[in-house]
């Protein structure tokens, strides 16, 4: 089994819908290669991309109608999770555990009752407070180094938490990254983020943050992008991956790591060119999407972790976090 903690397969799944007038797009796209990889499970998040964040509150509602529309086609292999029990269901009838989440929260401002409302509509049970921008409530790592979360920011961690839903930190800046965990009072996770040390990108996490982030009873999540795992083009592959989990195992374990892949075959261009300089292939040689999703877990076999760690890098660790967090 594995779960993926972090995809943008409700992108694909809009896009597809409202350009090419596509139904059913999990099935036709995606669920061979999931299968294909093992993998059983995931977030899948609402993300505004780009160009669309131009007006975020238009594009989130169509992804949120996009996901009720495909949740009737796929009724059959795809199980929405909003409570732990929920996955031994889905795993029993052989479905894909969907965790569905949010990626930034540019479209509510300062209206936090429409966390809520993402919480009751579609069963949204993650959620990041910013991407890569400046909102009413956080500040993303490219924007101003100086400006963390803001009031409404801080009391939509609390909102956040105290609903049952997951805190993630990835996408945020330094300071709001610190601000999160100032006002945190349940584990907090950074789905898609590897280790500084092992490549000096700003989306990738210190040591000071794993460890606050283990302390907290959370996970750092793997990523496959080629930015992140390091800045030699040569060596953006997935054995260079598993040095950063090798890194973050030797720095607080492995019941903190996790895997968050990020695999951006579901994006079109104009989305990929905000982030990313491969637009062919953005993801490390080895490591390219779903279907190659356990070739971590054989290099970090190669590496002498145990079977128990692999389990929980799998997937254990996140169903942990899912279990303490939901109410």
């Amino acid at each position: 089994m594995i779960f993926d903690g972090h995809g943008d397969v409700w992108n694909d799944v809009t896009s597809r819908r409202i350009d090419h007038g596509e139904k059913d797009v999990f099935r036709a796209r995606h669920l061979e290669k999931f299968r294909a990889g093992g993998v059983t499970g995931g977030i899948f998040v609402i993300w505004v991309d780009p160009p669309y964040d131009a007006d975020p509150v238009s594009r989130s509602a169509q992804i949120v109608d996009c996901i009720k529309q495909e949740m009737e086609d796929a009724s059959d292999i795809i199980n929405i999770v909003t409570k732990y029990e929920d996955f031994a269901e889905g795993t029993a009838k052989g479905m894909i555990n969907v965790v569905n989440g949010i990626e930034g929260l540019s479209q509510i401002g300062e209206d936090l009752d429409q966390i809520n409302r993402f919480y009751e509509e579609v069963g949204v049970r993650h959620a990041m407070l910013t991407w890569n921008e400046q909102n009413a409530l956080a500040t993303g790592w490219p924007q101003d180094v100086n400006r963390g979360l803001t009031d409404a920011g801080k009391q939509a961690v609390r909102r956040i938490q105290d609903l049952g839903m997951v805190m993630d930190v990835s996408h945020l800046n330094d300071k709001s990254f610190w601000d999160v965990m100032e006002a945190a009072s349940a584990p907090v996770i950074a789905s898609h983020s590897n280790a500084r040390a092992v490549c000096p990108a700003m989306r990738n996490l210190t040591d000071d943050m794993i460890k606050e982030i283990a302390s907290s009873g959370g996970l750092l999540g793997m990523n496959s992008l080629r930015e992140f795992i390091d800045e030699d083009v040569a060596k953006q592959t997935v054995e260079r991956l598993a040095d950063h989990a090798v890194y973050v195992a030797e720095l607080v374990g492995t019941d903190y790591i996790g895997l968050g892949y990020d695999f951006d075959d579901y994006l079109e261009e104009g989305a990929l060119s905000a982030f990313s300089g491969h637009l062919d292939s953005p993801s490390g040689d080895g490591i390219s999407n779903e279907a190659e999703a356990g070739n971590l877990l054989v290099e970090l076999r190669k590496r002498g972790f145990t079977e128990d760690e692999i389990e929980k890098i799998a997937y254990k660790n996140f169903y942990r976090v899912f279990k303490r967090c939901w109410k």
